[in-house]
């Protein structure tokens, strides 16, 4: 009870103003991630008019494709029926904004209706490895911090660097020769019913998040060691677990929340290499799968929906902040100060 009397003490105005300034910051955000992708695809040389009819059409068949499809018109009326819609008997769709971009040139299916049903694929394969790079990074950070240039210290800085600098698709590769191929362990395909089969890919995603939770935990630790109040806690006798779990680390999770928050929306866009690697069936696999094919719908609906959840999570990690450190909530104006003029002539 006395907990739940806590937190809710800590959603005070200032921390409701912090959180709806947040928010109002967001939309400015995503109308410029969606415009700037709208603008790729726009300058990007594909005639959807040309994948719908093939290649033997008639240069009056293809121009009544694209006033049908709506490519006629200019960029900024494309641009605004991307986000509300656009009305015709075959080819309309209600925008962005409503969740519909109308169905897939392949598949004939509704974009939103792909993404939303391999989405959760990727979530789980994104959260599994994010939860094994902070059960791993965060413990080897502290005690890299608490043992400062070390032997033990210089192993974990080496194979964090070591993690930081091989590439995603080389690490699967590797996993998959040594662990699938040789040893038979692990299966070389994944499917998210098979818990064992998540493994491979979990660790492909992990090892680059790890090493830089693992960077950031010892640095940010190292940091609050030598803060005066570590020096005060040591010096009345506390235990150095209580020292370093209650006081410096507290104090330094919020660089550490942010790479974690980062590293999360991180992961759900930089998963399309590795699925496609071990063939899961995440939205990694559907964008690569829609480039490859020129599937204009289904290339916008997948990277607009990515680049959104990549900002929603941007904006959980900013309100996190203002429940972890009380610092960066938004503090009341201080009231202006009237200066009074002074005349060269006041001093009688």
């Amino acid at each position: 009870m006395k907990k739940s009397q806590g937190v809710l003490r800590k959603l005070e105005v200032p921390m409701l103003r912090y959180i709806a300034k947040r928010i109002f910051m967001l939309v400015p955000v995503l109308i410029g991630v969606t415009f700037l992708v709208f603008a790729l695809m726009y300058i990007t040389p594909s005639d959807p008019a040309q994948m719908m009819l093939g290649a033997n059409a008639s240069p009056a068949a293809y121009a009544q494709m694209r006033t049908d499809m709506g490519l006629d018109k200019p960029f900024f009326v494309q641009y605004v029926r991307f986000l509300f819609g656009y009305k015709h008997p075959v080819f309309g769709y209600r925008g962005l904004v409503f969740g519909d971009l109308g169905r897939s040139y392949i598949t004939n299916r509704y974009v939103f209706e792909l993404i939303l049903s391999s989405f959760p694929n990727t979530v789980l394969l994104a959260t599994g490895a994010l939860i094994m790079a902070i059960l791993l990074g965060v413990p080897i950070g502290i005690l890299s911090a608490t043992r400062p240039y070390s032997f033990i210290d210089m192993i974990f800085t080496v194979l964090a660097l070591l993690g930081a600098s091989m590439p995603t698709f080389w690490v699967a590769m590797v996993l998959i020769y040594f662990f699938a191929n040789k040893l038979g362990i692990f299966p070389a395909m994944s499917d998210p019913k098979q818990t064992i089969s998540l493994i491979l890919p979990m660790i492909t995603l992990s090892l680059n998040s790890m090493a830089i939770l693992m960077r950031m935990t010892r640095s940010s630790m190292l940091e609050v060691m030598e803060q005066d109040y570590i020096r005060t806690a040591r010096v009345k006798g506390m235990d150095e677990k209580v020292v370093i779990r209650k006081h410096a680390l507290r104090n330094a999770l919020i660089p550490i929340i942010t790479i974690a928050g980062l590293q999360f929306g991180a992961l759900l866009s930089g998963a399309v290499l590795t699925e496609k690697i071990f063939a899961y069936p995440g939205i990694g696999s559907i964008m690569v799968d829609a480039i490859y094919l020129k599937d204009t719908p289904q290339i916008l609906g997948s990277i607009c929906f990515v680049a959104i959840v990549f900002t929603l999570v941007n904006l959980v990690v900013d309100i996190l902040y203002g429940l972890v450190d009380p610092r960066v909530k938004e503090t009341k104006r201080k009231p202006k100060i009237k200066h009074k003029k002074e005349g060269l002539n006041a001093v009688a």
